[in-house]
């Protein structure tokens, strides 16, 4: 079995995701997959009916893989997006796909279908200059959480306490940036430095994290700080989770919880979740996982005695079946 993982720095990231690519080359290593690590910009796309030869890496013409893994998230760019469509229109199985990245990229877009579906969510409010704050007052209440319409690992997001607070950063905004996409979120008071991240392979819910910045910070991520400890999964967060994925088109994903008193709400999901936290807090092999579901999804077992127990039989006859 091939695979490509389509990864580059990029300058958005608080923490670079070289943890993760490192992970997932040795558990390749391991299974006895061919993994190789390839960036954007060492694509070239020729559109033509030849669809073996539409693709070249590094000016050659390259035999494609059976899988690819997309390690951007909300980082991805045009050329990277066009680069997995491509891929998809070849017949090769990508992880997570184009449709799927390109939606939970766009946390509005994101957030409006999981309202659609009548699934809880903080409410959220599309900013435009100049900004109405009595209004947001009305709809949403101060504190307010501030995001830009893409970003990962915490970062564009503020916690703005009050309305003076609010004003002079929108006023900064509309004056460096009149055009910035801006979205304004409830601030979960119970939820206030602490979340959830609940991994999700193949529809199933296979880890859940709770996440703590102890303090510090009104943001739980660890990758800003915060440290992550086990955390039982219940069937309410079960379901929250696998409905998220499964409504966003995920088959391999970070879903973030917000405590809401004694239940929960959706804060966000990710197309390309880190899990070096998941794995230091809960000593799983979530890079093994992910190619173990790849394998199965794609219906090639050369290494059957290597499969991960986690699957149950069910699951795996069921994901077998539904091989595209």
């Amino acid at each position: 079995m091939r695979g490509w993982i389509i990864y580059k720095d990029s300058a958005g990231l608080l923490k670079q995701e070289t943890y993760e690519v490192e992970r997932l080359l040795a558990a390749a290593q391991e299974e006895g997959i061919d993994l190789q690590v390839f960036s954007p910009d060492q694509f070239d796309l020729t559109i033509t009916r030849e669809d073996g030869k539409s693709i070249l890496i590094d000016g050659v013409t390259t035999t494609l893989p059976d899988f690819v893994i997309p390690r951007m998230g909300a980082s991805t760019t045009y050329f990277a997006l066009a680069i997995i469509r491509h891929l998809e229109r070849l017949g090769v199985y990508c992880v997570n796909s184009s449709q799927s990245i390109e939606t939970v990229k766009d946390k509005l877009f994101a957030q409006q279908i999981l309202a659609e579906r009548n699934l809880p969510t903080p409410d959220t409010m599309l900013v435009k200059f100049p900004v109405n704050i009595d209004l947001v007052d009305r709809q949403i209440g101060f504190p307010v959480v501030i995001k830009t319409l893409s970003g990962s690992q915490g970062s564009g997001v503020f916690l703005s306490k009050s309305k003076g607070e609010f004003d002079d950063l929108m006023q900064l905004i509309e004056a460096t940036n009149p055009q910035a996409n801006i979205i304004l979120q409830q601030f979960v008071k119970s939820s206030h430095g602490r979340d959830l991240r609940v991994l999700t392979i193949g529809g199933r819910a296979i880890a859940c994290m709770e996440r703590n910045s102890g303090g510090k910070n009104f943001k739980a991520n660890v990758s800003a700080g915060g440290t992550g400890k086990p955390h039982p999964i219940t069937p309410e967060i079960e379901w929250l989770a696998t409905q998220t994925a499964n409504v966003l088109n995920l088959d391999v994903a970070g879903i973030d919880l917000l405590f809401d008193d004694n239940h929960f709400k959706i804060c966000e999901a990710n197309s390309s979740p880190g899990f070096e936290g998941l794995e230091a807090a809960l000593g799983i092999n979530v890079a093994r996982e992910i190619l173990h579901f790849i394998r199965i999804r794609l219906g090639i077992f050369d290494r059957p005695e290597n499969l991960s127990l986690s699957l149950d039989d069910n699951t795996v006859t069921e994901l077998a079946r539904s091989k595209a």
